[in-house]
């Protein structure tokens, strides 16, 4: 018997008006079985009873499974939890679909807003794979990229007023690796009056700590890699929208065509992790705010970007829209590209990779690194000097955190 379709809407509404977000990072999404935890479905095709029930539920007349590049009931699970987490606490029903990666999450999400001849209005400092499909391959499709600062929002409605191409406001806050801050509240009041949509990454920010939706945003994805999953098993990614009928029309034909679907076990790994996610956030948090403390008082460092620093720039806009200031920091080496390299290369403790989110803490030096490939100048345009370091603070000790640190610091 083909199973039935887990209930997004409905279920996503109902229990987020009544449950705390710690109790539905472990309850919701969980699909309608007797298993206590979410069963796997490793399965490509789904049987009918009959021909009529076959064609009724492919028709969209009744719900069910078909084949699990259109939909997989874990999967299915999985991006409810994550709907039902953006819409913690909003009178508002949310859509989700669960990707492959973050890289799919973005690629399908434009792909079926986007038509020939628009352009995306967005800002510096974007996750490089964002802004390599930006600038690289959406102009092969007839779509342009405008970047602007949006720390000038006459710049931001200016350009709204007076051309009538742009299709969509993306947003990355806070941005990678300088974590910039944009208001997503303002812009997204000012994206209304020009009937604009707005996207939000809030992959760094996680729904823990910031809900783009009740700022006003149309839709938020994430790269489920980092935070949500947290454990550095799986790579993901997520599309949330609260334009239902777009999402399951529009949106789910691109999804469905483009293979951009999770498999069942990254699913499922991802399922795991968010139980956690609030708990885990929390001590990201805490840590990274320990972590800053120490990083400000070196003589070695020049800057330390940190949202719960003063100086940060965008201190108090992150203070106003985000419910914690995140486990994210960098920092400037005065030795530049040799001292960083230096650093990166005393380290013990802490974890020389790419990416963030997880368990461990996650240390990258971006001009030697992630950034080794792009010219100077521009890396330096975003804020990316020779020198710089991006850590993503994980749940050690943080005591035993700074210990490292401070031994690799005396070693540049």
């Amino acid at each position: 018997m083909n199973l039935p379709k887990a209930t997004f809407v409905t279920q996503i509404y109902f229990m987020s008006k009544s449950l705390h977000i710690e109790s539905l990072c472990v309850k919701a999404g969980e699909y309608p079985e007797h298993s206590h935890i979410l069963p796997i479905y490793p399965t490509s095709t789904y049987t009918f009873d009959d021909a009529e029930q076959g064609a009724a539920i492919l028709s969209n007349q009744q719900k069910g499974y078909v084949y699990s590049r259109f939909e997989n009931p874990t999967s299915d699970a999985v991006a409810e939890k994550i709907a039902a987490l953006e819409g913690f606490g909003l009178n508002m029903p949310l859509q989700a679909y669960l990707t492959a990666s973050g890289m799919g999450a973005v690629t399908v999400m434009m792909m079926s807003l986007l038509k020939q001849g628009q352009k995306v209005l967005t800002h510096y400092s974007l996750y490089g794979g964002t802004e390599e499909w930006l600038m690289r391959f959406l102009p092969k499709l007839n779509v342009e990229a405008v970047v602007i600062n949006f720390d000038d929002l006459n710049k931001v409605e200016e350009i709204l007023k007076h051309d009538n191409s742009i299709g969509l406001i993306h947003l990355e806050t806070p941005a990678n690796p300088t974590l910039q801050c944009v208001d997503i509240k303002a812009v997204c009041a000012l994206a209304k009056k020009y009937n604009v949509k707005v996207s939000v990454d809030n992959t760094f920010a996680t729904p823990i700590l910031q809900q783009p939706f009740a700022m006003g945003a149309d839709l938020v994805f994430h790269s489920v890699t980092k935070y949500l999953n947290g454990h550095g098993t799986t790579i993901g990614g997520v599309v949330i929208g609260n334009d239902i009928e777009f999402m399951n029309s529009v949106f789910r034909k691109t999804y469905r065509l483009m293979g951009a679907n999770s498999n069942p076990f990254d699913a499922w790994l991802v399922m795991n992790g968010l139980k956690t996610l609030s708990l885990r956030m929390e001590r990201h948090c805490e840590n990274a705010k320990k972590v800053a403390g120490f990083l400000i008082t070196q003589n070695a460092i020049s800057k330390v970007n940190y949202l719960g620093l003063t100086e940060h720039p965008n201190h108090q806009l992150a203070k106003q829209q985000m419910k914690n200031f995140g486990g994210m920091i960098s920092f400037d080496l005065k030795g530049g590209i040799d001292a960083g390299r230096k650093f990166i290369n005393a380290l013990q403790l802490c974890v020389k990779a790419v990416s963030l989110g997880t368990v461990d803490t996650l240390v990258s030096h971006p001009a030697s690194m992630t950034h080794v490939n792009i010219p100077a100048e521009e890396r330096m345009k975003y804020g990316i000097t020779d020198g710089l370091i991006r850590v993503s603070v994980g749940l050690e000790h943080a005591d035993d955190i700074i210990n490292d640190f401070e031994m690799a610091l005396s070693k540049i």
